[in-house]
């Protein structure tokens, strides 16, 4: 398992975003040499976790929670027989293009070394946007990522360091529950009805799945 490219995007002004300013930090490139990653503060204030790597909308993404997003090469490669155009690493706005790691199969709360000194914990999958369909610029381009149920995952720093293309990547904690990314992502999309099992996950799940499932449980549990 290795990092095949470390990515960041710089702000770019498009017509197809609700962030402020309509300007998005999604098409994000390969970077040259080592990038620090460190928890870049709560949501709605903490941008991107990669120094140089620009979040836009404060509002849905960056935070201590999505500090992070990393997709497996695998993926894009699947995608780029789907759609007939070869796709390069950080086409899908992800920090962290990765080889020889099921990345959605992870599980929440997993952690990875990435490096010799950062690690990385999952937390969640990521949602499709416009923003997001608007870069790759397919048609019902949200409901198809939605329907493939292969999202990526977001993570958040536990242990700071700089990275770089080529380190490994070794998951040095792996839960004993079994809600993995693909699950929690189906959960927030077309299976409301795996919300609870969600619980499992305790407190390593990002904190907005965990109300989620909390409101759900209640709910089910008054309406009996």
């Amino acid at each position: 398992m290795r990092l095949l490219t470390v990515n960041a995007g710089r702000p770019k002004a498009v017509d197809h975003t609700d962030a402020p300013g309509g300007v998005t930090g999604i098409d994000k490139r390969p970077a040259d040499g080592p990038v620090h990653v460190t928890d870049p503060g709560p949501k709605g204030t903490g941008g991107s976790g990669l120094a140089g790597d620009a979040v836009c909308d404060l509002r849905h993404h960056g935070g201590s929670d999505q500090a992070v997003y990393a997709f497996a090469r695998e993926e894009l490669d699947v995608w780029e027989r789907e759609l007939g155009r070869p796709l390069a690493n950080g086409s899908f706005g992800e920090n962290l293009t990765t080889r020889g790691l099921d990345v959605s199969g992870a599980r929440i709360g997993e952690r990875w070394r990435i490096g010799p000194d950062l690690v990385l914990e999952v937390t969640s999958g990521r949602i499709p946007c416009r923003t997001f369909a608007g870069h790759l610029d397919e048609p019902r381009w949200v409901r198809r990522f939605t329907q493939a149920a292969a999202p990526g995952a977001y993570l958040r720093v536990i242990e700071p360091g700089a990275i770089r293309a080529g380190d490994p990547i070794e998951i040095v904690h792996r839960p004993d529950h079994d809600v993995t990314v693909q699950m929690e992502f189906l959960a927030a999309t077309t299976r409301r009805d795996l919300l609870p099992g969600l619980l499992t996950a305790g407190d390593a799940l990002h904190p907005e799945a965990l109300r989620a499932a909390l409101e759900y449980a209640e709910k089910s549990a008054t309406d009996g």
